[in-house]
């Protein structure tokens, strides 16, 4: 495979972006959020390219020194192939660069992939949120990194 370019996020990248998160996702955010949610100036957003073709995404918001990352999707066709640890690298480095020395996230408990992805980032669940997904009522796993500069 190619070498992935990482960059932010765009106003334009909508569609491919939601093209991913309707692959992705049993609830999809729609084409609009994306246009906008790039745009404010509290989120980091990046997407990954290979040979111009949007490929992955992730985005976090950010308060204070902490980030809460909102999604991180690979089209169905590249996964397996380390894109995901190298899109979610990514987007820790833009959010410590943004001031972050803290992340957290939620992830449904069967996403095993994920999870492991997540903890290789120095991430530990700390908690549950009860019937946090509403298309089939599983629980959340609450993980965190409170210490980011330690990690990277």
């Amino acid at each position: 495979m190619d070498e992935i370019i990482f960059r932010k996020m765009m106003p334009a990248d909508a569609d491919a972006v939601s093209e991913i998160e309707i692959k992705s996702f049993a609830l999809p955010w729609k084409r609009d959020t994306f246009y906008e949610v790039v745009q404010r100036e509290n989120t980091v957003y990046i997407v990954g390219e290979l040979d111009k073709k949007i490929i992955a995404y992730a985005g976090a918001w950010l308060a204070f020194n902490e980030a809460e990352v909102m999604s991180v999707a690979v089209l169905p066709e590249y996964r397996g192939r380390g894109v995901g640890t190298k899109l979610f690298g990514e987007l820790l480095k833009n959010c410590k660069e943004r001031g972050a020395n803290a992340l957290t996230l939620e992830v449904r408990p069967s996403n095993t992939a994920a999870i492991k992805l997540y903890e290789s980032f120095g991430l530990k669940s700390v908690g549950r949120r009860k019937k946090y997904y509403v298309d089939n009522g599983e629980d959340a796993l609450i993980m965190w990194n409170t210490d980011l500069g330690s990690n990277f």
